[in-house]
């Protein structure tokens, strides 16, 4: 019996891809419950989706800040169209 043998190669870490055209059109905004000129937005694509590995450090731990407090510190985010 003919045994094959698969060569292994190195996997190299994928690096991020980069943002989507779509993601430069739309924002996911968490508005604050408190302060209505408060608000946190990080670019998204059209479905919400935020591309964590493009956020720098402090954007990423603010992110994650907001969806841990949704509905203590702020609403619920909502996907809109960014305004530059």
């Amino acid at each position: 019996m003919d045994t094959q043998f698969m060569q292994s190669s190195s996997t190299k870490p994928t690096p991020p891809a980069p943002m989507a055209a779509d993601t430069e059109q739309f924002e996911l905004r968490f508005q604050s419950l408190f302060h209505s000129g408060k608000a946190l937005a990080f670019p998204c694509d059209s479905q919400g989706d935020v591309m964590l590995d493009v956020l720098s450090a402090r954007a990423l731990e603010n992110y994650l800040f907001a969806r841990a407090v949704v509905g203590h510190e702020y609403a619920n985010p909502v996907i809109q169209v960014r305004e530059d």
